[in-house]
């Protein structure tokens, strides 16, 4: 039997960061990672690295990267996000359901914690290539997500990695976490952990669940968000199949959350059945608000320019599960291809192009009357106003149902282009209830003495719909909190470093 102040269960961003902050309060850390070490880093790995943070101006963002220079600084308008505008954000998306004693815990600890990922190695960049464009000159950036971490979500890992590993934190690879151990008092005391080799029974005085959702597990998915899930694609890693959520039922925790919710997008429909670590998040294609998607009848099924991107992306992918052959196409015409995300121009992208619909239509396998039928109507219910990306400008269709609210312009300059998807699984909503301290909770809503959860597997902060780049914050302020909780009552339950 080995010893350990905290334990950490899982490898991604949450974890690694539950893992660092456990270390600098002085404890023994030890972090299992299911995965082989070549494979390693959970779903953090195959994002864009992207974080939401409020931030009051160009000064809170030249702290985060102060390597920006004043003539790039000058070259830009990146406004102001303030605290109130991120919680209505998060309240507004989730419907108003989203625990908010923990969305306020989030924002308010947002900004702090990226400034200490960035004092201890993670270094940041603006996302010019996805949410900025020009306007009079200058680079507007919108939607309140405006920075990522250097080399996105394999740069962040790699990071998060190397900090932790200079900190001294050890990490077990091929380790996957099966059951959580209590003493006589109820204290959770350790956790059994199963190698290719063997099963190995890990004490420690507290132990952090950190291991994801189970959007990698076609059983519970389809159990639980409901028929036709067991046959969408996985974004990330295969990993996430929800074991430190099922551990912790075991133990007594209360379930919480949105259990038939989940981040699901546009995703390439000839993608791999999990994700790529290659391509990572390169099979997404979100720049739909300024085309149409239809369905292979030819027929549009969202509002495209409901909001901005970062506010619909992640329930359009259970919109496009709804429909014929779980696919849809988004089809844009040359007055826009400059404003189209850099995933539409990589090699493994399911791409046709034509000089009229009728032929773009017969290339992607959609119905041809119907296309036509739809863009003919599309193009007659386009109002006269301002074009703007980076704002919500109003340019709206009438008397056509769905309606396009923004950004509508009309399909009529070739060539056309058009892209197939399909719904790409990201992660669960559903999990743990967790207080201001990362503690996990009972049916009673009793802290469970030695227990704490950061990522994917808490419940509560997602319902419907999410705002892009709010999980990865939510699991570094998360993590942060949990491994400082953790240490201090490892500390405090006496077992020595």
């Amino acid at each position: 039997m080995q010893a350990y102040d905290v334990v950490v269960a899982g490898a991604g961003n949450a974890g690694l960061c539950a893992a660092l902050a456990a270390r600098e309060q002085g404890a023994r850390v030890l972090v299992l990672e299911r995965a082989p070490e070549h494979l390693r880093g959970g779903n953090t790995y195959f994002t864009g690295g992207g974080f939401r943070f409020p931030y009051a101006g160009i000064d809170d963002i030249r702290r985060l990267i102060p390597d920006l220079s004043d003539a790039e600084a000058a070259a830009i308008d990146v406004g102001a996000y303030p605290e109130r505008q991120m919680y209505d954000d998060m309240m507004r998306v989730s419907e108003g359901l989203a625990d908010q004693g923990l969305v306020e815990l989030v924002v308010t600890r947002a900004f702090p914690t990226v400034t200490w990922m960035r004092d201890r190695g993670v270094r940041w960049v603006l996302q010019y290539g996805r949410q900025a464009f020009e306007s009079s000159g200058v680079r507007r950036f919108w939607g309140g997500l405006i920075t990522e971490a250097v080399g996105g979500g394999k740069g962040l890992s790699d990071a998060q990695f190397a900090i932790a590993e200079r900190a001294g934190v050890e990490v077990a690879y091929e380790t996957q976490a099966t059951a959580l151990r209590s003493d006589e008092r109820g204290r959770i005391s350790g956790i059994i952990a199963r190698t290719s080799e063997a099963t190995r029974t890990i004490e420690a005085r507290a132990v952090v669940l950190a291991c994801g959702g189970f959007e990698a597990n076609a059983e519970m998915r389809a159990r639980y968000l409901g028929p036709g899930w067991e046959l969408v694609k996985v974004r990330g890693t295969r990993f996430n199949i929800g074991d430190g959520i099922r551990m912790a039922l075991d133990a007594g925790a209360v379930p919480y959350g949105h259990w038939s919710g989940c981040h699901a997008v546009a995703w390439d429909v000839n993608a791999p059945p999990y994700g790529n670590r290659t391509i990572g998040d390169l099979y997404q294609k979100h720049s739909y608000p300024f085309g149409i998607v239809v369905n292979v009848r030819g027929e549009r099924f969202v509002d495209e320019g409901a909001d901005f991107r970062n506010y619909t992306y992640a329930r359009y992918g259970r919109e496009i599960l709804r429909q014929p052959q779980r696919a849809a196409f988004q089809i844009f015409d040359a007055k826009v291809a400059h404003l189209l995300r850099d995933e539409y121009r990589i090699a493994q992208v399911t791409k046709a192009e034509a000089e009229t619909i009728g032929g773009l239509a017969d290339a992607l396998g959609i119905d041809g009357p119907g296309l036509e039928r739809t863009v003919r109507a599309f193009n007659a219910a386009v109002r006269d106003g301002a074009f703007d990306p980076t704002a919500l400008d109003g340019k709206r269709t009438e008397g056509i149902m769905p309606p396009k609210s923004n950004w509508a312009l009309p399909i009529d300059t070739p060539p056309f282009a058009g892209y197939a998807v399909t719904c790409g699984i990201t992660f669960t909503f559903g999990g743990l209830r967790v207080d201001d301290s990362a503690r996990v909770l009972d049916a009673d809503e009793r802290p469970m003495r030695g227990l704490y959860a950061a990522g994917e597997l808490v419940g509560g902060l997602f319902y419907f719909n999410y705002a892009g780049g709010s999980g990865l914050t939510a699991g570094a302020v998360l993590g942060r909190i949990a491994g400082e909780a953790a240490a201090r009552e490892a500390h405090a339950t006496g077992l020595s470093s």
